[in-house]
């Protein structure tokens, strides 16, 4: 058996495959918790008063370009054990989709600020109950449009009122996706009430490979109907 047969044999094995994605995985958790830091630190040091909402989501800035690069490096990672290069991936997706992230996670960081301080002085505020009901709902689809958003403008070059367009469109073209990602919205709502707050970040490259895996069907028309 020659050298190479053995070498493609070694690098396409289940074995090697599983190893791949491991070693994927935790590289790009680590570089996501570097390019957070400064946010996460600002966020541990913020008090639970309702009028550090707005200072919480500023302190999320920095999450939006590190959760597209991970989308983007684990999306173009490779399977094969001898040719991974999830590092370099990672700056690579940092560096170019920065400005087109931001375009989208601004104003729905924003969003999200006026929400939770409603939410958060809901009680002084003298509101109707279903008022609450109906915030809680507008920061649901927002932040499932968000997930939309965030995996087309990190894999494909649209203007951003573009990706807010399809984004939009393919919670109701892809219900199953949209529940899928529900479910992750749920899990990492769980592990934050079990641990703390910043728990789910050091899970941040396992959620960004499920939000991967749901968005399949939607990867695949953008790609079919739009790039193709």
């Amino acid at each position: 058996m020659s050298e190479v047969t053995a070498q493609r044999r070694f690098g396409e094995g289940p074995l090697s495959r599983g190893s791949a994605l491991v070693y994927s995985l935790l590289v790009v958790e680590g570089l996501f918790l570097l390019t957070t830091a400064p946010g996460l630190v600002a966020l541990t040091l913020l008090g639970g008063d309702a009028g550090n909402v707005p200072l919480a989501a500023l302190c999320a800035l920095p999450l939006g370009p590190a959760l597209s690069a991970a989308l983007y490096a684990l999306r173009r990672r490779s399977r094969d054990l001898t040719d991974l290069r999830p590092a370099a991936a990672f700056w690579r997706g940092y560096r170019a989709n920065v400005r087109g992230v931001l375009k989208i996670w601004v104003p729905w960081l924003a969003v999200l600020a006026v929400v939770g301080t409603n939410l958060a002085n809901f009680a002084a505020a003298g509101v109707p109950g279903w008022w609450a009901v109906l915030l809680v709902l507008v920061a649901l689809a927002a932040m499932l449009w968000a997930a939309n958003a965030l995996v087309i403008t990190s894999l494909f070059e649209f203007r951003a009122v573009d990706v807010a367009r399809l984004a939009a469109y393919f919670l109701m073209r892809h219900p199953k996706a949209a529940l899928g990602n529900a479910c992750l919205l749920v899990v990492a709502g769980g592990v934050t009430l079990v641990a703390t707050e910043l728990a789910p970040t050091l899970l941040a490259s396992a959620f960004a490979a499920a939000l991967l895996w749901n968005s399949r069907p939607m990867i695949a028309e953008v790609h079919d109907r739009f790039i193709a």
